[in-house]
């Protein structure tokens, strides 16, 4: 850990837990964890992305931060700067990133970066969160350091950027664009993942809730309840027929992060669960044993978390298809009764509540 400006060891300003040597696998969701065990293992892979640095603005983005924001230090934004080697003291990352405050009234924090990560927050994030709701998003954002994710995230920036100035080319947009679906799927997991580190820095699952709450509804907390947040994603989830399963779909495919309440209601199940309880008593995965993992395990978690995601849902589309995968019957009718309503006779069914000209319930 970085010493503090009289060389004394800087430390979280309470009792919070350490964790030594901590492997960022020990908080990724399993489909970014082996997304990013796979990349790891690949021989070349960290000297394509150095190549790639020329390529990318992120020298200009660096100076246009440099230039054009205030850097946190000890003399700037000083509760963010303790935040910040709070966190990285926390989760054991030697090297403290620097950090930008840029004006900007829309809440938004990032960390991007090939060479080394840059953690960037907007004067509208600052002026919403208090305390410890910033402390979980500091932690969310060296989360992301700690993981790798700042080189990702810069490359989808950047191809992003490029599907844009080669809209013109004949299916030139539409390759880069189906790369770029496919690094939003991975990075929305990846969020989940970033969610989890801050819960671990900030280890105050109400302030992680409170700050999710305000990114979605603004600085009215008294106007808010966390019971009451996490049941609109259980209605989300559960809601609607198949039609709605496919907007749900479409709305997500272009959005970086997941919806505001899924992450309430993923954290509040992770910090429930085993895997949590078993990190804050001290028993995670090391960073020394990362290059033993294996590949193959890591796809067999994530294909096992797929496999419970799709039997657990309540969502009519994941209700088909173990329907499908279970050979029901009658597939037909099936869709027929999950799309419109199985009632026809008798009153004991849907029909004409939810028809075609009737309006979605959001």
């Amino acid at each position: 850990m970085t010493d503090g400006p009289n060389g004394s060891e800087r430390v979280p300003s309470r009792d919070r837990r350490r964790f030594p040597g901590i492997s960022s696998r020990a908080y990724e969701h399993p489909a970014d964890r082996s997304a990013l065990v796979a990349l790891r293992k690949l021989s070349g892979f960290d000297t394509v992305f150095k190549a790639l640095s020329g390529l990318l603005p992120e020298r200009s983005l660096r100076l246009m931060y440099l230039s054009d924001s205030v850097r946190v230090s000890d003399q700037q934004f000083t509760h963010l700067n303790d935040a910040l080697r709070d966190a990285c003291y926390i989760l054991d990352l030697e090297k403290v990133p620097p950090m930008y405050v840029n004006q900007d009234p829309q809440p938004n924090a990032m960390c991007i970066g090939l060479d080394e990560p840059v953690i960037v927050l907007t004067t509208g994030l600052v002026e919403l969160l208090d305390e410890e709701e910033m402390r979980a998003v500091i932690g969310h954002e060296v989360g992301h350091a700690l993981s790798g994710h700042a080189v990702y995230r810069t490359i989808l920036l950047f191809l992003t950027n490029l599907a844009l100035k080669v809209a013109w080319i004949p299916l030139g947009n539409v390759a880069i664009m189906a790369i770029v679906t496919g690094l939003r799927e991975w990075f929305r997991k990846s969020e989940l993942s970033a969610d989890r580190a801050g819960l671990l820095v900030g280890q105050d699952l109400q302030a992680s809730m409170r700050g999710l709450m305000k990114l979605a509804g603004g600085n009215h907390l008294h106007e808010m309840n966390v019971d009451s947040f996490l049941a609109q994603a259980e209605e989300y989830e559960r809601g609607g027929d198949l039609r709605d399963s496919v907007l749900k779909i479409l709305n997500v495919l272009p959005r970086s992060h997941p919806f505001t309440t899924v992450r309430a209601a993923e954290l509040k199940k992770w910090a429930a669960s085993r895997d949590h309880q078993r990190i804050m008593d001290g028993h995670y995965p090391r960073r020394e044993e990362d290059k033993d993992t294996s590949v193959s395990d890591s796809f067999k978690e994530s294909a096992t978390h797929y496999a419970d995601s799709v039997r657990n849902s309540k969502d009519p589309l994941m209700g088909l298809v173990r329907d499908i995968a279970g050979g029901a019957g009658d597939l037909g009718g099936k869709l027929r009764d999950t799309v419109f309503g199985s009632g026809r006779s008798g009153g004991s069914g849907r029909q004409g509540t939810d028809g075609p000209d009737a309006p979605s319930d959001r």
